[in-house]
């Protein structure tokens, strides 16, 4: 490569660190010090709060860096995964098979989330920014946080284009988020990665507006046979912790949510064998050729539809390996209690 080539590099990567500092500063009043909870200012390649005593450093690509000093052993736990399988997990994400049943679920999600625009954002255990890309040309703000830096800037390029969204690292039982800003919050994936989940559940409810809700799609085990395969493939596979990962169970996670202030509007169950051979290409190697089978894309809409249709049977409600819910922030102002699809 000549030199002329690696100035062009150079400054494409000046550019791009340049553009992640403008948005942050349009972002930065969402952000608090996870230790003290006091506003933040930039300064230079930090972020500090008002009497210096704490600084979270910004990584080259202008990412901020709040687990480097306030991550429960949980997150460093994750982190130290994420960071190792992070592109072997973007790479899963990519088959066409994967790509069309995650539609389906997409789709399950928006159902619930509605139409119209979402004000300000949050994405937690965000990754690269799954909720983002969905609903994040809806929002005027939005901010992810994930405890994985590898997973974050890998996403930094995704928004380049988007000065409304920007991430930051963070353990999600610990936010680096103030209170009340967020008209929503979303988590994709995260939560069963969580095993201190009222802590969890505490900081969403904290930084939520009243009012505010909480949108959640996740692995459930409700139904014994997922959960016995699960405790077997989280055991063997190479690509799980078997100590962080914990599928929800309805009559644990709804107390819990509960127990902190939510009203639980929706928790409604998607996902059937076509989502078990289609969607675990992560544990099931044998998955991962179906990308080559002709007309899988149809195959796939094929299954995600056959597996709604066998769970919209009574006996089979609880038999679905994702979980799609709603919880809500009461506003006792407004007194707003408007069950939705599928209401505990």
């Amino acid at each position: 490569m000549d030199g002329a080539a690696l100035l062009d590099i150079g400054d494409r990567a000046a550019a791009e660190t340049k553009g992640q500092l403008r948005k942050l500063e349009a972002a930065v009043d969402l952000l608090r010090c996870p230790a003290t909870g006091q506003p933040l200012l930039i300064e230079q390649d930090a972020l500090v709060t008002p009497a210096r005593e704490h600084a979270y450093r910004l990584s080259a690509a202008g990412l901020p860096l709040f687990a480097e000093h306030a991550a429960s052993s949980d997150a460093e736990r994750q982190r130290a995964h994420y960071d190792r399988i992070a592109a072997n997990y973007i790479a899963h994400l990519q088959y066409p098979h994967t790509i069309e049943y995650a539609a389906s679920l997409d789709s399950a999600l928006l159902r619930v989330v509605g139409p119209g625009d979402l004000g300000t954002i949050a994405e937690i255990c965000c990754g690269r920014g799954e909720a983002l890309q969905l609903v994040g040309n809806r929002a005027e703000r939005a901010i992810g946080v994930d405890i994985s830096q590898n997973m974050l800037e890998a996403g930094l390029a995704d928004y380049e284009a988007a000065p409304n969204i920007v991430l930051v690292q963070g353990d999600a039982t610990r936010l680096p988020l103030a209170d009340a800003v967020f008209d929503s919050v979303f988590i994709l994936g995260g939560i069963h990665h969580v095993n201190y989940r009222c802590a969890l559940f505490s900081e969403i409810f904290r930084v939520l507006k009243p009012g505010g809700r909480f949108f959640f799609r996740e692995p459930c085990s409700d139904f014994v046979l997922w959960r016995a395969l699960r405790a077997i493939i989280y055991r063997l596979s190479s690509e799980l912790d078997h100590t962080t990962e914990r599928p929800l169970l309805e009559a644990e996670t709804v107390p819990v949510l509960q127990s902190v202030g939510f009203e639980v509007r929706n928790y409604r169950r998607h996902g059937f064998l076509g989502f078990c051979l289609l969607m675990n290409s992560d544990v099931l190697i044998f998955n991962r050729a179906f990308r080559f089978l002709p007309g899988i894309r149809r195959l796939t809409r094929l299954a995600a539809a056959f597996d709604e249709w066998v769970l919209h049977w009574p006996l089979m409600q609880r038999a679905g390996l994702q979980v799609v819910g709603c919880a809500v922030k009461p506003d006792v102002q407004r007194g707003d209690q408007s069950p939705t699809e599928g209401a505990v």
